[in-house]
């Protein structure tokens, strides 16, 4: 019985847990924020342009709020963030995560007071706030992928990091399914949408809970002194891998950094401009979905957690990091361009099944950026990341909406066509570092014989 009770604690306290939970309370909120725009954004006119049709006006107010709520959440945690990675580093690995926590649940908090006490929607811009600066994803992803970093070995790191996104993905596929049903669950006291966002609200509190009181931070590799008789606590960590202690720290490669960084810089536009869109486009006719069929299609969406994390696990024997990553853009850009032409829900569908792979070159591109520093900078160099890829949002979020809105009476899936190709660019610098590690790979083996 004491085995078993302390097997099931060495279980609760993994990150995994929290990854899960945290994912299925964000995807039952993002259904909730998309039907609540979309609600209030039905009769939007514009004034400036009176010639617009009702759909395309509303569509335009609908890709106005997500351009300022997407950009807040992008500029908000850039400052926060990198405090944060700085404390993590110094060893309160529990910090980058427990804050940006608190972050998303006052987010919530918001939009559910937002729909109980109809407050106009532009509320939901201090939401935004809330989340961004107490560091917001940002923080919190770099925050777990440290983690997983510490508690991997090299060769391993990239296997490690496609698990803990094939949870993410498990988390938001569950929740996505459940999440359009949920929505339209309502009382005569509770209206549309409350029922769901008490739901995630609590799966956030439950997330504090666990990341404060359970969750195991322990470096891995790390002998620390612990009092005699925490017989528990010793087997608990007695369970996770070892980093070998022969294995030198790496020397900071600059030019495969700044290559990597580049790439995914290029890869996150082409995917963040796409999917900022997409949540507008599938409210527009001829699709226009209501909220089962949101959840549905959110549900589509991350099954590529499951289908990269398969890719990994099978082509990672025959494949390099570097092949792998770029199977993966492929596979996106491939999805994202048939996009471009869908006009009926099972062409969403069909495009979707073509990105299977999508998910595999970011995680794939921080495995590589983590084997190119020492382990005491894990938390900074994943956190830069992040920050890159803030500020490129700053530039491609205005960009996208302003391209979509001006595109919408000619070619509206226009936008997935310059997603494509940005993809494809992005190809370029991921080609050079595995040629760069292939050659380094082979004059190792020269002198090793």
């Amino acid at each position: 019985m004491w085995t078993q009770c302390r097997a099931a604690l060495l279980l609760f306290r993994r990150f995994e847990i929290l990854i899960f939970i945290q994912q299925l309370g964000s995807a039952l909120f993002d259904t909730a924020l998309q039907m609540v725009v979309k609600d209030r954004c039905a009769n939007a006119t514009d004034a400036g342009t009176p010639n617009l049709s009702t759909e395309d006006s509303r569509q335009k107010a609908m890709s106005n709020f997500y351009m300022t709520y997407n950009l807040i959440l992008k500029l908000a945690p850039i400052l926060p963030a990198l405090l944060l990675a700085r404390i993590g580093d110094r060893g309160w690995r529990r910090v980058p995560i427990i804050v940006p926590l608190t972050g998303y649940l006052l987010s919530r908090l918001t939009l559910l007071m937002l729909v109980v006490f109809h407050w106009p929607l532009e509320a939901m811009f201090a939401g935004a706030a809330f989340y961004g600066v107490f560091g917001g994803f940002c923080s919190y992803w770099a925050g777990v992928m440290t983690l997983a970093s510490l508690m991997s070995t090299p060769e391993d790191r990239s296997k490690v990091m496609m698990r803990v996104e094939l949870i993410y993905g498990l988390g938001a596929i569950l929740g996505s399914l459940v999440s359009g049903h949920l929505f339209l669950l309502y009382t005569p006291n509770l209206g549309q949408g409350t029922i769901l966002l008490i739901v995630s609200t609590v799966m956030f509190v439950l997330c504090l809970i666990h990341a404060t009181v359970l969750l195991q931070v322990k470096e891995v590799g790390k002998v620390s002194e612990e009092p005699e008789g925490d017989t528990l606590v010793s087997h608990i960590s007695d369970e996770l891998p070892l980093v070998p202690d022969d294995v030198a720290p790496p020397k900071w490669n600059i030019v495969n950094l700044v290559l990597l960084f580049t790439a995914a810089i290029l890869y996150d536009v082409a995917v963040g401009g796409a999917m900022e869109i997409l949540v507008s486009f599938v409210m527009k006719e001829p699709l226009n979905w209501d909220a089962t069929q949101v959840g549905y299609g959110n549900t589509a969406g991350h099954a590529i957690f499951f289908t990269s994390f398969l890719g990994v696990m099978v082509m990672r024997r025959w494949f390099s990091d570097a092949s792998l990553i770029l199977i993966g853009m492929v596979s996106f850009a491939s999805g994202i361009y048939f996009m471009s032409f869908v006009t009926a829900t099972y062409m969403f569908y069909l495009a979707r099944s073509l990105t299977l792979f999508g998910l595999i070159p970011l995680p794939t591109i921080r495995s590589l950026l983590s084997q190119q520093v020492q382990g005491n900078s894990y938390g900074i160099n994943l956190t830069f990341l992040q920050l890159a890829l803030k500020f490129a949002g700053s530039a491609y979020i205005p960009a996208y909406t302003k391209i979509y809105q001006g595109t919408l009476d000619w070619f509206p899936g226009f936008v997935f066509t310059l997603s494509s190709i940005i993809a494809v660019l992005g190809m370029i610098p991921i080609s050079i570092v595995g040629c760069r590690t292939a050659q380094k790979r082979h004059y190792e083996r020269i002198q090793e014989d």
